[in-house]
């Protein structure tokens, strides 16, 4: 897949975060992020993720990577 083309990764931190009734602005908090750069990410618009930062949302919401994205079909 060229760069140029759009991603099929889907995040499901909506999902997540519904299910822990817990809110955008308290993941920031507690991961150290802004709450603008997570809904770069909960809206799949982000192109990259740090390690580091994957690893403190799964930490935060006790899930694995695999609960937090998935890749649509082509």
């Amino acid at each position: 897949m060229p760069v140029d083309e759009p991603h099929r990764v889907v995040c499901h931190l909506d999902r997540l975060l519904d299910e822990r009734g817990m809110t955008l602005a308290a993941l920031a908090d507690a991961v150290g992020v802004t709450v603008v750069n997570l809904s770069v990410l909960k809206n799949n618009r982000a192109k990259a993720i740090r390690y580091s930062t994957l690893t403190a949302i799964c930490d935060v919401l006790g899930c694995d990577v695999g609960e937090l994205f998935s890749v649509a079909p082509a």
